[in-house]
């Protein structure tokens, strides 16, 4: 296993127990202070979960399971897999804090925040899998 690869893996855990961090702190609020959570909180919530764990570790294991590279692919660029390792994890690192201090952060610069870092989510994602197509092939050999 390559050592992005592991950095996949290991960012979507700590990922994930940033979302169940939040997302018990948001449950004892409800349940014992009346409190629901803003819809901030939710998309906070939300997307450190789907794109911080969920696609940060299908990546991963995307990365590590498909077929290494065809000798002859040009498109194909661990460069590209780096950037958009970076690219996913400062933009939803962002948009996790950006929504979670919303109530004590100037409203203009949070909101640009948390626009960036939703359109950095999606070019991270289109770059992995721009980056990863031409690893989706069959392994097999004609004939």
């Amino acid at each position: 296993m390559s050592p992005l690869v592991r950095r996949y893996l290991r960012t979507a855990i700590g990922f994930l127990l940033a979302g169940l961090g939040l997302g018990i702190w948001m449950l004892i609020r409800r349940e014992l202070a009346g409190e629901y959570p803003t819809p901030r909180l939710i998309s906070a919530h939300t997307h450190v979960i789907l794109v911080g764990f969920v696609m940060m570790m299908i990546l991963g294991v995307a990365l590590w399971m498909f077929p290494r590279p065809e000798r002859t692919d040009v498109q194909y660029r661990p460069a590209a897999a780096e950037l958009a390792y970076w690219l996913l994890t400062v933009s939803t690192t962002a948009r996790f804090i950006g929504e979670v201090v919303r109530p004590s952060a100037p409203p203009l610069p949070q909101r640009w925040v948390v626009v960036l870092a939703g359109v950095g989510q999606v070019v991270g994602l289109v770059l992995f899998f721009y980056n990863l197509l031409p690893r989706i092939r069959s392994t097999r050999k004609p004939g």
